[in-house]
Protein backbone atom coordinates (compact mmCIF):
# COMPACT_ATOMS: atom_id res chain seq x y z
CA UNK A 1 0.00 0.00 0.00
CA UNK A 2 1.45 3.10 -1.29
CA UNK A 3 2.03 6.46 0.99
CA UNK A 4 -0.68 8.19 -0.75
CA UNK A 5 -2.85 5.46 -0.02
CA UNK A 6 -2.82 5.82 3.70
CA UNK A 7 -3.05 9.79 3.35
CA UNK A 8 -6.52 9.12 1.41
CA UNK A 9 -8.04 7.07 3.44
CA UNK A 10 -6.70 9.02 6.50
CA UNK A 11 -8.12 12.05 5.24
CA UNK A 12 -11.65 10.05 4.21
CA UNK A 13 -11.68 9.57 7.84
CA UNK A 14 -10.77 12.81 9.13
CA UNK A 15 -13.23 14.87 7.18
CA UNK A 16 -16.05 12.30 8.05
CA UNK A 17 -15.39 12.71 11.85
CA UNK A 18 -15.09 16.53 11.15
CA UNK A 19 -18.63 16.54 9.29
CA UNK A 20 -20.28 14.39 12.33
CA UNK A 21 -18.72 16.86 14.92
CA UNK A 22 -19.89 19.68 12.97
CA UNK A 23 -23.33 18.29 12.40
CA UNK A 24 -23.97 17.64 16.28
CA UNK A 25 -23.28 21.35 16.77
CA UNK A 26 -26.21 23.84 16.60
CA UNK A 27 -25.25 27.57 15.37
CA UNK A 28 -27.51 29.06 17.74
CA UNK A 29 -25.55 27.44 21.02
CA UNK A 30 -27.99 24.54 21.59
CA UNK A 31 -26.94 21.21 19.49
CA UNK A 32 -25.64 18.36 21.54
CA UNK A 33 -25.50 21.03 24.96
CA UNK A 34 -29.06 21.65 24.87
CA UNK A 35 -30.39 17.97 25.26
CA UNK A 36 -28.61 17.76 28.17
CA UNK A 37 -30.86 20.23 29.52
CA UNK A 38 -28.50 23.36 29.40
CA UNK A 39 -30.46 25.57 26.58
CA UNK A 40 -31.10 28.72 28.33
CA UNK A 41 -28.40 28.07 30.65
CA UNK A 42 -24.34 27.75 29.80
CA UNK A 43 -23.43 28.34 33.57
CA UNK A 44 -23.61 24.22 34.43
CA UNK A 45 -20.48 22.76 34.13
CA UNK A 46 -21.14 19.67 32.20
CA UNK A 47 -22.98 21.92 29.34
CA UNK A 48 -20.20 23.88 28.82
CA UNK A 49 -17.40 21.38 28.96
CA UNK A 50 -19.57 20.00 26.21
CA UNK A 51 -19.67 23.10 23.93
CA UNK A 52 -15.79 23.31 24.90
CA UNK A 53 -15.13 20.07 23.86
CA UNK A 54 -17.68 20.23 20.67
CA UNK A 55 -15.43 23.23 19.77
CA UNK A 56 -11.60 22.07 20.43
CA UNK A 57 -12.71 18.91 18.35
CA UNK A 58 -13.63 21.14 14.85
CA UNK A 59 -10.51 23.19 15.52
CA UNK A 60 -8.23 19.84 15.74
CA UNK A 61 -9.76 17.71 12.92
CA UNK A 62 -9.72 20.70 11.01
CA UNK A 63 -6.05 21.16 11.15
CA UNK A 64 -5.46 17.67 11.46
CA UNK A 65 -6.97 17.51 7.52
CA UNK A 66 -4.98 19.99 6.15
CA UNK A 67 -1.87 18.41 7.98
CA UNK A 68 -2.80 15.20 6.18
CA UNK A 69 -3.69 17.15 3.08
CA UNK A 70 -0.46 19.21 2.67
CA UNK A 71 1.27 15.53 3.70
CA UNK A 72 -0.05 13.80 0.99
CA UNK A 73 0.93 16.39 -1.71
CA UNK A 74 4.51 16.03 -0.55
CA UNK A 75 3.93 12.37 -0.54
CA UNK A 76 2.74 12.63 -4.19
CA UNK A 77 5.72 15.01 -5.35
CA UNK A 78 8.32 12.95 -3.80
CA UNK A 79 7.77 10.12 -6.23
CA UNK A 80 8.42 12.28 -9.03
CA UNK A 81 12.23 12.76 -9.39
CA UNK A 82 11.59 14.56 -13.19
CA UNK A 83 10.87 18.38 -12.42
CA UNK A 84 11.61 19.76 -15.67
CA UNK A 85 8.69 21.51 -17.71
CA UNK A 86 7.84 19.61 -20.67
CA UNK A 87 7.12 23.01 -22.66
CA UNK A 88 10.94 23.54 -22.79
CA UNK A 89 11.84 19.84 -24.21
CA UNK A 90 13.98 20.63 -27.27
CA UNK A 91 12.26 17.74 -28.83
CA UNK A 92 8.70 18.67 -28.33
CA UNK A 93 9.96 22.64 -28.97
CA UNK A 94 11.42 21.30 -32.22
CA UNK A 95 7.90 19.27 -33.35
CA UNK A 96 6.13 22.08 -32.96
CA UNK A 97 8.21 24.44 -35.00
CA UNK A 98 7.87 21.82 -37.89
CA UNK A 99 4.56 21.43 -37.62
CA UNK A 100 3.74 25.60 -38.21
CA UNK A 101 6.49 25.79 -40.55
CA UNK A 102 4.36 22.92 -42.75
CA UNK A 103 1.40 24.95 -42.13
CA UNK A 104 2.84 27.96 -43.19
CA UNK A 105 4.22 27.07 -46.13
CA UNK A 106 1.27 24.67 -47.51
CA UNK A 107 -1.52 28.16 -46.92
CA UNK A 108 1.08 30.35 -48.70
CA UNK A 109 1.88 27.85 -51.81
CA UNK A 110 -2.05 27.19 -52.07
CA UNK A 111 -2.63 30.94 -52.47
CA UNK A 112 -3.43 32.02 -56.54
CA UNK A 113 -4.09 35.82 -56.44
Amino acid sequence: MSTFTIFLILIIFVAFLLVIVVMVQNPKGGGLSSSFGGGGTQQIGGVQKTTDFLDKSTWTLATLLLVLILLSNISIMGGVRNTDSKAFDEDAVQNVLNTTTKETQTDTSGDTN
